[in-house]
Protein backbone atom coordinates (compact mmCIF):
# COMPACT_ATOMS: atom_id res chain seq x y z
CA UNK A 1 0.00 0.00 0.00
CA UNK A 2 3.37 2.34 0.72
CA UNK A 3 2.54 5.29 -1.64
CA UNK A 4 -1.09 4.63 -0.86
CA UNK A 5 -0.91 5.57 3.15
CA UNK A 6 -1.97 9.43 3.20
CA UNK A 7 0.84 11.85 2.77
CA UNK A 8 -0.58 14.67 4.67
CA UNK A 9 -2.17 14.89 7.59
CA UNK A 10 -1.22 11.05 8.08
CA UNK A 11 -3.31 9.94 11.28
CA UNK A 12 -6.26 12.60 10.61
CA UNK A 13 -7.32 10.49 7.51
CA UNK A 14 -6.70 7.41 9.45
CA UNK A 15 -8.95 7.94 12.30
CA UNK A 16 -11.93 9.63 10.81
CA UNK A 17 -12.69 7.31 8.30
CA UNK A 18 -12.60 4.23 10.66
CA UNK A 19 -16.27 2.88 10.29
CA UNK A 20 -18.56 4.37 13.18
CA UNK A 21 -20.06 0.76 14.30
CA UNK A 22 -22.65 1.94 16.74
CA UNK A 23 -22.80 -1.21 18.75
CA UNK A 24 -23.33 -0.87 22.54
CA UNK A 25 -19.67 -2.10 24.18
CA UNK A 26 -19.65 -2.86 27.95
CA UNK A 27 -18.61 0.27 29.77
CA UNK A 28 -15.89 -0.09 32.34
CA UNK A 29 -17.22 1.22 35.62
CA UNK A 30 -14.22 3.71 36.05
CA UNK A 31 -14.30 5.53 32.90
CA UNK A 32 -15.71 8.97 32.38
CA UNK A 33 -15.42 11.81 30.33
CA UNK A 34 -14.20 15.11 31.90
CA UNK A 35 -14.81 17.13 28.81
CA UNK A 36 -16.52 16.67 25.24
CA UNK A 37 -15.27 19.17 22.94
CA UNK A 38 -18.25 20.91 20.79
CA UNK A 39 -16.46 21.93 17.99
CA UNK A 40 -16.44 25.71 18.89
CA UNK A 41 -14.28 27.74 20.80
CA UNK A 42 -13.19 25.06 23.44
CA UNK A 43 -11.85 22.71 19.81
CA UNK A 44 -12.45 19.73 18.15
CA UNK A 45 -10.87 16.67 17.38
CA UNK A 46 -8.27 15.80 20.09
CA UNK A 47 -5.48 14.41 18.25
CA UNK A 48 -2.56 14.20 20.77
CA UNK A 49 -2.38 13.31 24.31
CA UNK A 50 -2.33 14.94 27.18
CA UNK A 51 0.52 16.71 29.27
CA UNK A 52 0.40 17.20 33.14
CA UNK A 53 2.22 19.87 34.81
CA UNK A 54 3.00 19.20 39.15
CA UNK A 55 0.16 20.70 40.07
CA UNK A 56 -2.13 17.96 38.15
CA UNK A 57 -2.90 20.37 35.74
CA UNK A 58 -3.32 19.06 31.84
CA UNK A 59 -1.90 21.09 28.86
CA UNK A 60 -3.73 20.21 25.18
CA UNK A 61 -4.20 20.70 21.50
CA UNK A 62 -7.33 20.38 18.99
CA UNK A 63 -6.93 19.68 15.79
CA UNK A 64 -9.86 21.59 14.72
CA UNK A 65 -12.15 24.62 16.34
CA UNK A 66 -11.43 27.37 18.25
CA UNK A 67 -12.21 30.68 16.16
CA UNK A 68 -14.21 29.55 13.70
CA UNK A 69 -14.34 33.00 11.64
CA UNK A 70 -10.58 31.23 10.15
CA UNK A 71 -10.06 28.34 8.28
CA UNK A 72 -13.58 28.43 7.58
CA UNK A 73 -15.87 25.44 8.16
CA UNK A 74 -13.39 23.82 11.06
CA UNK A 75 -11.60 26.41 12.78
CA UNK A 76 -7.88 26.16 12.59
CA UNK A 77 -7.52 24.16 16.12
CA UNK A 78 -6.44 25.35 20.01
CA UNK A 79 -4.53 24.54 23.09
CA UNK A 80 -6.59 24.06 26.05
CA UNK A 81 -5.81 23.99 29.77
CA UNK A 82 -8.02 21.41 32.05
CA UNK A 83 -8.41 22.08 36.15
CA UNK A 84 -9.21 20.49 38.66
CA UNK A 85 -12.14 22.60 40.30
CA UNK A 86 -13.54 20.86 43.53
CA UNK A 87 -15.53 17.84 42.08
CA UNK A 88 -15.79 18.61 38.35
CA UNK A 89 -13.08 19.64 35.74
CA UNK A 90 -12.87 23.09 33.78
CA UNK A 91 -11.69 23.46 30.52
CA UNK A 92 -10.17 27.03 29.23
CA UNK A 93 -8.91 27.74 26.19
CA UNK A 94 -5.62 29.18 26.02
CA UNK A 95 -5.09 30.21 22.23
CA UNK A 96 -7.29 29.72 18.84
CA UNK A 97 -4.90 29.69 15.72
CA UNK A 98 -5.97 32.14 12.88
CA UNK A 99 -4.17 30.12 10.08
CA UNK A 100 -1.75 32.11 7.40
CA UNK A 101 1.10 33.51 9.26
CA UNK A 102 -0.43 32.70 12.48
CA UNK A 103 -0.43 29.00 11.37
CA UNK A 104 -2.92 26.10 12.01
CA UNK A 105 -3.98 22.71 13.11
CA UNK A 106 -1.99 21.53 15.32
CA UNK A 107 -1.69 17.87 15.62
CA UNK A 108 1.33 17.14 18.62
CA UNK A 109 0.90 17.53 22.17
CA UNK A 110 2.34 20.72 23.97
CA UNK A 111 5.32 20.28 26.00
CA UNK A 112 6.72 22.02 28.76
CA UNK A 113 9.63 23.29 28.38
CA UNK A 114 12.14 25.53 30.88
CA UNK A 115 10.10 28.08 32.76
CA UNK A 116 6.76 26.37 32.27
CA UNK A 117 6.37 27.70 28.97
CA UNK A 118 4.47 25.29 26.47
CA UNK A 119 6.13 24.13 23.64
CA UNK A 120 4.57 22.57 20.19
CA UNK A 121 4.11 22.39 16.22
CA UNK A 122 1.60 22.99 13.44
CA UNK A 123 1.43 20.91 10.70
CA UNK A 124 0.09 24.31 8.28
CA UNK A 125 1.12 27.74 7.69
CA UNK A 126 1.18 30.07 4.53
CA UNK A 127 4.42 30.16 2.80
CA UNK A 128 7.48 27.54 2.18
CA UNK A 129 8.19 26.90 -1.37
CA UNK A 130 7.92 23.54 -2.33
CA UNK A 131 4.96 23.29 -0.21
CA UNK A 132 1.12 23.28 -0.31
CA UNK A 133 -0.74 26.13 -0.07
CA UNK A 134 -1.24 25.43 3.49
CA UNK A 135 2.12 25.68 4.02
CA UNK A 136 5.31 23.51 5.96
CA UNK A 137 4.03 24.14 9.39
CA UNK A 138 5.91 25.83 12.35
CA UNK A 139 7.37 25.71 15.79
CA UNK A 140 5.61 27.56 18.38
CA UNK A 141 5.88 28.37 22.08
CA UNK A 142 2.63 30.08 24.30
CA UNK A 143 3.15 31.52 27.49
CA UNK A 144 0.45 33.33 29.52
CA UNK A 145 0.20 37.02 29.47
CA UNK A 146 2.66 39.16 31.00
CA UNK A 147 -0.09 41.33 32.69
CA UNK A 148 -3.05 40.04 35.20
CA UNK A 149 -5.96 39.34 32.96
CA UNK A 150 -9.06 39.81 34.49
CA UNK A 151 -11.49 39.28 32.07
CA UNK A 152 -13.54 35.20 31.04
CA UNK A 153 -11.23 34.56 28.47
CA UNK A 154 -7.18 35.16 28.61
CA UNK A 155 -5.81 34.36 25.60
CA UNK A 156 -1.71 33.40 25.91
CA UNK A 157 0.54 34.87 23.96
CA UNK A 158 1.70 32.51 20.78
CA UNK A 159 5.31 32.83 19.05
CA UNK A 160 6.28 31.24 16.37
CA UNK A 161 9.94 29.84 16.97
CA UNK A 162 10.85 28.51 13.26
CA UNK A 163 8.73 28.46 10.26
CA UNK A 164 9.51 25.06 7.99
CA UNK A 165 10.46 25.71 4.18
CA UNK A 166 9.78 22.46 2.56
CA UNK A 167 12.83 20.53 0.59
CA UNK A 168 15.87 20.65 1.63
CA UNK A 169 14.63 21.89 4.69
CA UNK A 170 11.50 19.95 6.73
CA UNK A 171 8.02 19.92 6.18
CA UNK A 172 4.85 19.34 8.09
CA UNK A 173 5.97 18.11 11.57
CA UNK A 174 3.14 15.55 12.34
CA UNK A 175 2.60 14.03 15.59
CA UNK A 176 6.18 13.75 17.55
CA UNK A 177 6.63 15.77 20.54
CA UNK A 178 9.32 17.86 20.86
CA UNK A 179 12.41 17.21 23.49
CA UNK A 180 14.73 19.68 24.86
CA UNK A 181 18.70 19.12 26.18
CA UNK A 182 19.95 20.51 28.91
CA UNK A 183 20.60 23.42 27.42
CA UNK A 184 17.60 23.87 26.53
CA UNK A 185 17.76 23.43 22.45
CA UNK A 186 14.68 21.90 20.56
CA UNK A 187 14.74 18.25 18.68
CA UNK A 188 11.83 17.33 16.01
CA UNK A 189 10.82 15.68 12.81
CA UNK A 190 9.07 16.26 10.05
CA UNK A 191 7.55 13.95 8.24
CA UNK A 192 8.08 15.19 4.38
CA UNK A 193 10.53 17.33 3.41
CA UNK A 194 14.61 17.25 3.74
CA UNK A 195 17.39 16.58 1.03
CA UNK A 196 15.15 13.73 -0.56
CA UNK A 197 11.36 14.07 1.01
CA UNK A 198 11.38 11.62 3.18
CA UNK A 199 11.87 13.56 6.31
CA UNK A 200 14.27 14.92 8.50
CA UNK A 201 14.60 15.20 12.38
CA UNK A 202 15.75 18.85 13.41
CA UNK A 203 17.39 21.12 15.98
CA UNK A 204 16.39 24.35 17.34
CA UNK A 205 19.34 26.25 18.72
CA UNK A 206 18.14 29.41 21.05
CA UNK A 207 20.56 32.21 20.95
CA UNK A 208 19.89 36.13 21.96
CA UNK A 209 18.40 36.84 18.36
CA UNK A 210 15.97 34.00 18.64
CA UNK A 211 16.20 29.93 17.13
CA UNK A 212 17.99 29.03 14.67
CA UNK A 213 17.52 25.45 12.90
CA UNK A 214 19.48 22.85 11.75
CA UNK A 215 18.68 19.77 9.86
CA UNK A 216 20.62 16.59 11.79
CA UNK A 217 19.45 14.13 8.98
CA UNK A 218 17.41 13.71 6.08
CA UNK A 219 16.38 10.10 5.19
CA UNK A 220 16.44 8.24 1.93
CA UNK A 221 13.32 6.89 2.09
CA UNK A 222 15.84 3.84 1.80
CA UNK A 223 17.14 1.26 3.88
CA UNK A 224 17.77 4.05 6.65
CA UNK A 225 13.79 4.98 6.57
CA UNK A 226 11.46 7.01 5.83
CA UNK A 227 8.77 9.62 6.95
CA UNK A 228 9.25 9.98 10.42
CA UNK A 229 5.81 10.49 12.19
CA UNK A 230 7.00 10.12 15.94
CA UNK A 231 9.49 12.18 17.71
CA UNK A 232 12.93 11.65 18.65
CA UNK A 233 14.09 10.58 22.71
CA UNK A 234 16.97 10.46 24.14
CA UNK A 235 19.15 7.79 25.89
CA UNK A 236 21.31 8.88 29.04
CA UNK A 237 24.56 8.97 26.65
CA UNK A 238 22.82 12.20 24.24
CA UNK A 239 21.84 9.55 21.60
CA UNK A 240 18.89 10.52 19.91
CA UNK A 241 16.05 7.65 19.20
CA UNK A 242 13.35 7.36 16.59
CA UNK A 243 10.92 5.42 14.32
CA UNK A 244 9.93 5.70 10.40
CA UNK A 245 6.75 5.00 9.27
CA UNK A 246 8.12 3.37 6.06
CA UNK A 247 11.23 2.42 4.50
CA UNK A 248 13.73 -0.33 5.60
CA UNK A 249 13.18 -3.29 3.77
CA UNK A 250 12.97 -1.65 0.02
CA UNK A 251 10.73 -3.40 -2.93
CA UNK A 252 9.56 -0.88 -4.58
CA UNK A 253 7.29 -0.36 -6.74
CA UNK A 254 4.68 -2.40 -4.58
CA UNK A 255 6.22 -1.52 -1.05
CA UNK A 256 8.60 0.93 0.45
CA UNK A 257 9.27 -0.79 3.99
CA UNK A 258 7.43 -1.82 6.94
CA UNK A 259 9.84 1.28 8.63
CA UNK A 260 12.60 1.26 11.14
CA UNK A 261 13.90 2.29 14.46
CA UNK A 262 16.97 4.54 13.97
CA UNK A 263 19.29 5.63 16.53
CA UNK A 264 21.58 9.17 16.19
CA UNK A 265 24.68 9.50 17.38
CA UNK A 266 26.75 12.60 17.79
CA UNK A 267 29.86 12.68 15.59
CA UNK A 268 32.38 15.09 15.19
CA UNK A 269 30.10 18.54 13.96
CA UNK A 270 27.27 16.59 12.82
CA UNK A 271 25.55 13.08 13.50
CA UNK A 272 25.80 9.56 12.08
CA UNK A 273 22.57 7.41 11.63
CA UNK A 274 22.20 3.70 12.19
CA UNK A 275 19.85 1.49 11.98
CA UNK A 276 18.42 -0.29 14.91
CA UNK A 277 15.76 -2.29 13.67
CA UNK A 278 13.94 -2.84 10.36
CA UNK A 279 10.30 -4.07 10.26
CA UNK A 280 11.02 -6.85 7.06
CA UNK A 281 7.47 -8.32 6.74
CA UNK A 282 5.07 -7.13 9.30
CA UNK A 283 5.05 -10.68 11.17
CA UNK A 284 6.86 -8.08 13.75
CA UNK A 285 4.74 -5.56 13.52
CA UNK A 286 5.40 -2.73 10.84
CA UNK A 287 4.39 1.16 10.53
CA UNK A 288 5.35 2.56 13.93
CA UNK A 289 4.05 6.03 14.22
CA UNK A 290 5.18 6.93 17.40
CA UNK A 291 7.99 7.66 19.83
CA UNK A 292 9.47 5.66 22.07
CA UNK A 293 9.50 5.05 25.47
CA UNK A 294 12.74 5.09 27.62
CA UNK A 295 12.15 2.75 31.28
CA UNK A 296 14.60 3.64 34.41
CA UNK A 297 17.06 0.63 32.93
CA UNK A 298 17.15 2.19 29.41
CA UNK A 299 15.23 -0.61 27.73
CA UNK A 300 12.94 1.16 24.80
CA UNK A 301 8.62 0.17 24.30
CA UNK A 302 7.18 1.21 21.44
CA UNK A 303 4.25 0.32 18.93
CA UNK A 304 3.75 -0.43 15.50
CA UNK A 305 0.21 0.91 13.48
CA UNK A 306 0.09 -2.38 11.47
CA UNK A 307 2.18 -5.94 11.26
CA UNK A 308 2.18 -8.97 13.80
CA UNK A 309 -0.67 -11.80 13.56
CA UNK A 310 -4.04 -10.15 13.49
CA UNK A 311 -6.90 -9.94 10.48
CA UNK A 312 -6.73 -6.57 9.71
CA UNK A 313 -5.39 -5.29 5.93
CA UNK A 314 -5.45 -2.46 3.84
CA UNK A 315 -3.14 -3.01 0.56
CA UNK A 316 0.05 -4.22 0.31
CA UNK A 317 0.22 -4.25 4.78
CA UNK A 318 -1.54 -6.39 7.29
CA UNK A 319 -1.65 -6.88 10.68
CA UNK A 320 -3.51 -4.89 14.04
CA UNK A 321 -0.26 -3.61 15.10
CA UNK A 322 1.87 -4.71 17.96
CA UNK A 323 3.93 -3.07 21.15
CA UNK A 324 8.10 -4.03 20.93
CA UNK A 325 10.85 -3.99 22.79
CA UNK A 326 14.16 -2.42 22.29
CA UNK A 327 15.30 -3.80 18.89
CA UNK A 328 11.83 -4.44 17.63
CA UNK A 329 10.83 -7.80 19.39
CA UNK A 330 7.52 -8.10 19.72
CA UNK A 331 5.83 -8.19 23.47
CA UNK A 332 2.28 -8.12 21.85
CA UNK A 333 0.39 -8.40 18.90
CA UNK A 334 -3.47 -7.16 18.61
CA UNK A 335 -5.94 -9.15 17.16
CA UNK A 336 -9.40 -7.90 15.65
CA UNK A 337 -12.79 -9.31 15.86
CA UNK A 338 -14.10 -8.07 12.58
CA UNK A 339 -12.35 -10.65 10.02
CA UNK A 340 -10.10 -8.80 7.60
CA UNK A 341 -10.56 -5.91 9.15
CA UNK A 342 -8.90 -2.13 8.25
CA UNK A 343 -5.84 -1.29 9.99
CA UNK A 344 -6.41 0.01 13.33
CA UNK A 345 -3.34 -0.47 15.56
CA UNK A 346 -1.90 1.91 18.32
CA UNK A 347 -0.62 5.47 16.49
CA UNK A 348 0.47 6.69 20.13
CA UNK A 349 3.48 6.08 21.96
CA UNK A 350 2.81 3.48 25.40
CA UNK A 351 3.16 5.03 28.73
CA UNK A 352 4.74 3.43 32.34
CA UNK A 353 3.84 4.00 35.28
CA UNK A 354 5.66 2.66 38.48
CA UNK A 355 5.44 -0.70 38.73
CA UNK A 356 6.43 -1.03 34.77
CA UNK A 357 3.05 -1.84 33.54
CA UNK A 358 2.47 -0.17 30.12
CA UNK A 359 -0.57 1.47 28.92
CA UNK A 360 -1.70 3.22 25.48
CA UNK A 361 -4.40 3.58 22.97
CA UNK A 362 -5.25 2.01 19.75
CA UNK A 363 -6.97 3.47 17.13
CA UNK A 364 -9.68 0.98 15.88
CA UNK A 365 -9.10 -1.84 17.69
CA UNK A 366 -11.23 -3.57 20.69
CA UNK A 367 -14.91 -4.76 20.56
CA UNK A 368 -16.33 -1.88 18.61
CA UNK A 369 -13.67 -1.76 15.71
CA UNK A 370 -13.69 1.92 17.50
CA UNK A 371 -10.61 1.76 19.50
CA UNK A 372 -9.69 0.60 23.62
CA UNK A 373 -7.76 1.56 26.52
CA UNK A 374 -5.46 -1.22 26.47
CA UNK A 375 -2.55 -2.50 29.91
CA UNK A 376 -0.23 -4.79 29.50
CA UNK A 377 1.21 -6.12 32.94
CA UNK A 378 5.11 -5.78 33.99
CA UNK A 379 7.30 -8.73 32.56
CA UNK A 380 4.70 -10.96 31.71
CA UNK A 381 3.28 -8.50 29.41
CA UNK A 382 -0.48 -9.92 30.06
CA UNK A 383 -2.86 -8.03 28.00
CA UNK A 384 -6.07 -5.92 29.54
CA UNK A 385 -8.73 -4.14 27.68
CA UNK A 386 -9.36 -1.24 30.37
CA UNK A 387 -11.68 0.45 27.83
CA UNK A 388 -13.25 -0.29 24.36
CA UNK A 389 -15.12 3.02 22.60
CA UNK A 390 -18.44 2.80 21.46
CA UNK A 391 -18.20 6.02 19.07
CA UNK A 392 -21.07 7.71 21.20
CA UNK A 393 -20.97 9.65 24.05
CA UNK A 394 -17.56 8.13 25.64
CA UNK A 395 -15.65 8.66 22.29
CA UNK A 396 -14.11 7.07 19.72
CA UNK A 397 -10.83 6.53 17.45
CA UNK A 398 -8.09 7.69 20.19
CA UNK A 399 -4.94 8.28 18.80
CA UNK A 400 -3.49 9.68 22.27
CA UNK A 401 -0.88 8.60 24.44
CA UNK A 402 -1.90 7.61 28.23
CA UNK A 403 -1.16 9.85 31.14
CA UNK A 404 -0.53 8.07 34.20
CA UNK A 405 -0.97 10.32 37.65
CA UNK A 406 0.57 9.24 40.87
CA UNK A 407 -2.17 7.26 41.85
CA UNK A 408 -2.75 5.31 39.09
CA UNK A 409 -5.17 7.26 37.37
CA UNK A 410 -5.17 7.35 33.23
CA UNK A 411 -6.00 9.68 31.28
CA UNK A 412 -6.28 10.52 27.07
CA UNK A 413 -8.08 11.81 24.63
CA UNK A 414 -10.26 10.64 21.88
CA UNK A 415 -10.29 12.17 18.59
CA UNK A 416 -13.99 11.57 18.10
CA UNK A 417 -17.42 10.88 19.71
CA UNK A 418 -18.74 12.38 22.57
CA UNK A 419 -22.12 14.80 22.80
CA UNK A 420 -20.81 17.83 20.88
CA UNK A 421 -23.09 18.11 18.31
CA UNK A 422 -20.55 20.86 16.16
CA UNK A 423 -19.05 18.24 14.23
CA UNK A 424 -19.89 14.48 12.39
CA UNK A 425 -19.82 11.86 14.41
CA UNK A 426 -18.78 13.73 17.52
CA UNK A 427 -15.62 16.20 17.83
CA UNK A 428 -13.88 14.01 20.84
CA UNK A 429 -13.52 13.89 24.65
CA UNK A 430 -11.16 13.74 27.40
CA UNK A 431 -11.52 10.75 29.68
CA UNK A 432 -10.69 9.34 33.28
CA UNK A 433 -9.82 5.62 33.81
CA UNK A 434 -10.02 5.51 37.73
CA UNK A 435 -8.75 2.43 39.86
Amino acid sequence: MSRSIPRTMLSTTLVLTLAMTLVQGLHAQTFTVLHAFTGGGDGAAPMAGLTMNAAGTFYGTTQFGGDLSHCPGNGCGSVFKLTHRGSSWVLNPLYAFKGGEDSAWPSARVVLGPGGVLYGTTAANTGGTGCSENGCGTVFSLHPPATVCVSVSCPWVKTVLYRFAGMPDGQIPSHGDLVFDSAGNIYGTTTYGGTYGWGTVYKLTHSSGGWTESILYSFTGQQDGGYPVGGVTFDSAGNLYGTTFEGGFVSPPDNNGYGVIFELTPSGSGWTESVVNKFFDGNDGGLPAASLTMDQAGNFYGTTYAGGTGACISGYYTGCGSVFLNDGQPIYTFGNLQQFAPLSGPLASVSLDASGNLYGTTSGDGINSLGNVFRLTSRQYAYTSLHDFTGRSDGGAPVSSVVVDATGNLYGTASIGGTGSGCPGGCGVIWEITP
